[in-house]
């Protein structure tokens, strides 16, 4: 998924008022943040293979650390006790671990039978990719779900907390359309790599700033 992620982090908010937009997105897009990282580095493993499943043409060969359903609970764990530690709040740390293991959740919904339960166990995946309809409406439902519960529970404070949230929920939507409808191919691995950690930075930068600009309704 990629929109479908953003998604829960954005309807996660109205659990943690407190607790940053951007730690929010953080969690539910973890597992690809530290992907990329882990690939460029040759611990995991993707390939380009055109026509792979209709959706995407990557094949997740290798991503146990990344992916697994073990693992992201020990990452769940880490990212909500640091959150905790710092911050404090123990529904911080039970929902900001609850949005990391999210991440194999929906993967599991959408990708080929290449989830790993555990490093070297079985993989699993109902394979939602094979339908780009079906995809997209399931992910922009998801998508209008999340920016719902987040706008009814914040309001803002000033023009950049409400153009600075409109243009980036129209950003994420335009990115997913063109890269879903585009039908090109990625030119490489590294590049697929690079471009997923800038964006990444860009929009949790983004959704921190959006967040100081606007407020919890009461």
């Amino acid at each position: 998924m990629f929109i479908g992620h953003f998604a829960l982090g954005f309807a996660a908010k109205p659990a943690v008022p407190k607790v940053s937009l951007a730690a929010l997105l953080l969690a539910a897009l973890f597992a690809d943040v530290l992907w990329p990282v882990l690939v460029l580095a040759g611990v995991e493993t993707v390939r380009i293979v055109p026509g792979y499943t209709a959706f995407t043409p990557l094949e997740f060969v290798n991503y146990p650390w990344s992916h697994s359903l073990a693992m992201l609970i020990v990452w769940g764990a880490c990212l909500g006790g640091a959150y905790r530690g710092v911050f404090g709040g123990r529904r911080s740390f039970i929902v900001l671990a609850l949005l990391v293991v999210s991440h194999w959740v929906l993967d599991w919904i959408t990708h080929a039978p290449d989830m790993p339960v555990y490093p070297g166990g079985p993989r699993l995946g109902l394979a939602l990719w094979n339908s780009i309809p079906a995809t997209m409406v399931v992910e922009t439902l998801m998508f209008a779900g999340g920016l719902y519960l987040y706008t009814r529970s914040t309001r803002a404070t000033d023009r950049i907390g409400r153009w600075s949230f409109v243009s980036m929920a129209v950003t994420l939507i335009l990115i997913y359309l063109l890269d879903s409808l585009s039908g090109t191919l990625p030119p490489s691995v590294n590049a697929i790599c690079v471009v997923g950690l800038a964006a990444a930075a860009i929009f949790t930068s983004w959704a921190w700033w959006t967040d100081r600009h606007r407020e919890v309704r009461t």
